[in-house]
């Protein structure tokens, strides 16, 4: 039994209908046994979120569900407030304060979705009324999976949710002449996501009764600039994380890379046994051999195409994986081998 977890890209499907999409090295490689649940969704993290921020507004989620009973979906505003929706007018009914905004994942509607999230964000959670003074910090905004481009059924990439928010982000800053900012980002290739990831497959291992303390994760993706990208910044925040637990002679949690992790109580509550974390890039997605990255990674960036988020520095360095293999099963042939597992 190995311990593993695979971290999905869309929001609001559950993990047993995101498992039927016929991609067959989504599923458990030969070799892998699957216990529990092992997709967890980008907002997986939030749960330690304080509530407040939840109650507001939600978008995206191909699934169409909601994840949280307190968030209402943008869907739901179109038709309680008359006039809100730029293309469908609805029956007229009071609706609460909005005091956040939590964008889980693409969504299907985006014209309608991006005019009522600017909305809340404008009106300070309070779309109905007339727009005077914008309110500049704006509300809350937490968004989670961050992908530029996805692979589906299609031969060409498709728009992710990264995609999505490059339009919110511009469409804001257009509107007002100033930057949106987001309260945390969530998903890869954000540390946080990577620390929950391992706090998972710790818990996984207890349960399965391992005695060893597991030293090494292996991440496999085919997107270098949020999988390999993601995974690497995670070695890096180990390495630091081990590096200053030597120089302080005691084990202690270690500080976290990123401000997003610090309210996580999962700091606390996973052990510092994981030293590294190898990157394992796979060729059956969106990542097309010698044609991400530059071949000398000394080339002025200003030639290299970054899909990263905005809040997100390129580092030529992170999207270059530690191995690349044909798929997800030559992959886990590799950390077999490597591990020296037969």
């Amino acid at each position: 039994m190995l311990p593993y977890r695979k971290e999905k890209g869309g929001g609001g499907a559950g993990a047993e209908s995101s498992l039927r999409i016929p991609c067959q090295p989504l599923l458990p490689p030969a070799g892998v046994s699957r216990t529990g649940d092992p997709v967890p969704q980008p907002p997986a993290p939030l749960q330690p979120v304080p509530p407040e921020v939840h109650a507001g507004s939600r978008a995206g989620a191909r699934g169409g569900e909601c994840p949280e009973p307190g968030v209402q979906a943008c869907g739901h505003h179109r038709g309680t407030e008359e006039g809100i929706s730029p293309l469908r007018h609805g029956r007229s009914e009071p609706a609460a304060k909005r005091t956040g905004v939590i964008l889980f994942g693409e969504p299907v509607r985006w014209e309608t979705s991006l005019q009522l999230i600017t909305d809340v964000l404008l009106s300070n959670g309070n779309p109905g009324a007339e727009l005077r003074d914008i309110p500049y910090p704006h509300l809350p905004v937490l968004a989670c999976n961050m992908d530029l481009l996805w692979m589906a059924e299609a031969r060409m990439p498709r728009f992710g949710h990264g995609t999505f928010l490059l339009c919110l982000e511009n469409i804001y800053k257009k509107v007002t002449g100033r930057e949106l900012k987001y309260e945390a980002l969530i998903g890869k290739p954000s540390t946080v996501t990577y620390r929950y990831a391992e706090y998972l497959i710790q818990q996984q291992a207890e349960k399965q009764g391992w005695k060893s303390p597991i030293r090494r994760l292996y991440a496999v993706g085919d997107n270098p600039m949020s999988d390999i990208y993601g995974a690497n910044l995670y070695n890096n925040y180990l390495k630091s994380a081990h590096q200053n637990q030597v120089q302080a002679g005691v084990k202690r949690s270690p500080q976290a890379a990123s401000p997003q992790t610090e309210d996580l109580e999962l700091r606390k509550e996973c052990n510092n046994s994981v030293e590294s974390c190898e990157s394992i890039l796979v060729c059956t997605g969106v990542y097309r051999h010698n044609a991400d990255v530059p071949s000398k990674t000394g080339e002025c960036m200003t030639e290299t195409v970054f899909h990263g988020h905005r809040d997100f520095c390129f580092d030529p360095s992170l999207v270059e994986a530690s191995y690349i293999v044909q798929d997800v099963n030559d992959a886990v042939q590799l950390a077999f081998k490597k591990e020296n597992w037969s």
